[in-house]
């Protein structure tokens, strides 16, 4: 009989521990640790549980078909105006419902190299319509020597108007903004920089996270957010009114909120369809429009990023159409 790695003894502080449910890597960092210990949310966020290892006949592999758009290694072409450069496959914590997790911890699979981002700006410099970079992963400011390195290239190419990085590390491990990032980012002067955090619980805002924010902010970046609907974390109109009050005050504008892909060994974190949009139209009606994400499925198997409708309309609740026309089942509970 396995034993639940949510039971495990751990090694050390910086714990790095493949995990038999499923293949993703056990990692939280020193400061995730710590407030784990007083936040049983953050704590379900990344700490491994038995439910990983029951998937349903709705799950996906890869629920945003990426692996059928790279173009080039690491850089995948799935819209028409923008890319998105996967640097890496590592992270300083790994969320248990991230829906890379098929790809995501396995760091040498997901090598980059200088030469590889030579590739894509070659195939930027052949795709004019291309104007828009997004660095992702894994998360890109766990590798700054190629996230750097990317950047000092791509913010040459008089085609490309806006820069975006999306980033974990002010929660996961704030230490890894360094000076030397800051400045990369405070050197890009000819496009719009975009830093899109992640965050999913009022508790993620710790002093040393809200002063990170704060550097970033002061570089001259756009600050997002994005947010994913996770059972017993914030599937609560109470915590996201929290969450989404506070962030626009740190100057983060809340950006999306994700109904969670149905992804192998994430689907105990589904919450009722029904429940996110009851959740969501009580915060439309508290929040102002600087502190309301867009609430939206990623369609699976499809294209886009689809706005959920809230109940001050009537609509269809088990079907939605996708950017292609194609028509897709909702997935999860109901």
């Amino acid at each position: 009989m396995k034993k639940n790695p949510a039971n495990r003894q751990k090694k050390s502080t910086n714990n790095l521990d493949y995990d038999p449910l499923g293949g993703l890597v056990f990692k939280v960092s020193p400061h995730l640790e710590e407030l784990a210990k007083r936040s049983p949310a953050v704590r379900r966020e990344f700490y491994p549980s038995a439910e990983e290892t029951r998937p349903t006949s709705q799950s996906l592999v890869d629920p945003l078909l990426e692996d059928a758009h790279a173009v080039t290694r690491g850089l995948v072409h799935k819209y028409p105006s923008r890319v998105l450069v996967l640097l890496t496959m590592t992270c300083a914590a790994y969320c248990r419902f991230c829906t890379r997790r098929r790809r995501v911890s396995d760091i040498e699979a997901g090598n980059i190299t200088l030469e590889d981002i030579e590739a894509m700006v070659s195939y930027l410099e052949s795709h004019q319509d291309i104007n828009e970079v997004i660095f992702s992963g894994g998360d890109p400011v766990t590798v700054p020597r190629l996230l750097i390195a990317a950047i000092n290239k791509i913010k040459k190419l008089p085609q490309i108007k806006i820069i975006r990085v999306h980033t974990r590390t002010p929660v996961a491990n704030p230490t890894l903004i360094t000076p030397q990032l800051l400045k990369t980012f405070r050197s890009i002067t000819k496009q719009a920089l975009y830093v899109s955090i992640h965050f999913e619980h009022p508790d993620e805002l710790t002093p040393i996270t809200r002063k990170t924010v704060k550097a970033i902010k002061d570089t001259g970046a756009i600050l997002l957010s994005q947010s994913v609907f996770l059972k017993g974390i914030n599937d609560d109109v109470e915590v996201l009114y929290n969450l989404f009050s506070e962030l626009p005050m740190l100057g983060v504008r809340p950006y999306y909120i994700y109904r969670c892909d149905p992804t192998i060994g994430v689907e105990h974190f589904m919450v009722s369809f029904k429940k996110e949009v009851a959740i969501m139209t009580e915060l439309r009606k508290r929040l102002s429009g600087i502190a309301y994400p867009t609430y939206v499925i990623d369609a699976p198997n499809g294209s886009g990023k689809i706005p959920v409708p809230l109940e001050f309309w009537e609509f269809k609740r088990t079907n939605h159409t996708d950017f292609l026309d194609k028509n897709i089942k909702i997935v999860g509970p109901k």
